[in-house]
């Protein structure tokens, strides 16, 4: 249960916050809001669907990237066995399909029949990918790392696809209708907003200092307009 942190609050900017301390697996979802990606693997002549949050990049030469998934998901032993896994990312149109998929069990059901979501051929790899996602990601197992419940299923990336109005170097989110899909926890997901750049000064000396954000920029810029109309009106400046 979570409990007020008894510290002394700390204030950030003029508001003062209380902390309060939460379960140690509350940290999992602290962790949580990259993009949702559906992980699809063959084997045999079976395929299976899972979302998956908990990816991660781990090697950029040669390019390699982590998905953690539980022991006990049907998903697991799949990609075990297969030795290769695809990515795809949705957008807020699969949303409900991205819920269902984590939902319910390939052991059970087959998901991709059932969500009559369609499929095409990857370039590389068994694999499906889904239709209608922004981009999508190959990747053969390189490695297979036992961390806790979790195996930590490492992909050598083989292709990489992406819709020009989704990824330009970065996510672009202009359109919504090609901004990823986040997961929250729960059932809550999200899908970004504002796409923010961040800028840095640096003194004389070398020394950086922080930009001044567009709420600062505005205060400094009045404060300094009132100072040149007080020292106006003194007869300071002509």
């Amino acid at each position: 249960m979570a409990e007020l942190y008894n510290a002394e609050p700390w204030v950030r900017g003029h508001i003062i916050r209380a902390m309060r301390t939460i379960e140690p697996h509350d940290a999992l979802r602290l962790l949580n809001g990259g993009p949702v990606a559906l992980l699809t693997t063959r084997f045999r002549n079976e395929t299976n669907v899972m979302p998956v949050i908990w990816t991660v990049p781990l090697s950029r030469r040669p390019p390699l990237i982590g998905v953690a998934v539980n022991q006990a998901r049907y998903t697991h032993d799949m990609v075990r066995f297969a030795e290769e896994f695809a990515l795809s990312f949705p957008g807020r149109d699969l949303l409900n399909h991205t819920h269902y998929f984590g939902a319910v069990s390939g052991a059970d059901v087959g998901k991709l029949e059932l969500a009559k979501l369609p499929t095409f051929k990857a370039s590389k790899i068994g694999a499906p990918l889904i239709e209608h996602c922004l981009a999508y990601v190959e990747c053969s197992l390189d490695d297979a790392l036992r961390v806790g419940d979790h195996t930590l299923f490492v992909g050598r990336v083989l292709v990489v696809q992406a819709e020009e109005e989704a990824f330009d170097e970065t996510w672009r989110i202009e359109d919504r209708e090609y901004r990823p899909l986040h997961y929250l926890g729960l059932d809550r997901y999200a899908v970004l907003g504002d796409r923010l750049q961040a800028e840095l000064r640096t003194t004389d000396e070398g020394a950086i200092e922080l930009a001044e954000s567009k709420e600062e920029r505005e205060r400094r810029e009045e404060e300094e307009a009132l100072e040149a109309e007080r020292r106006r009106r003194e007869g300071e400046e002509p």
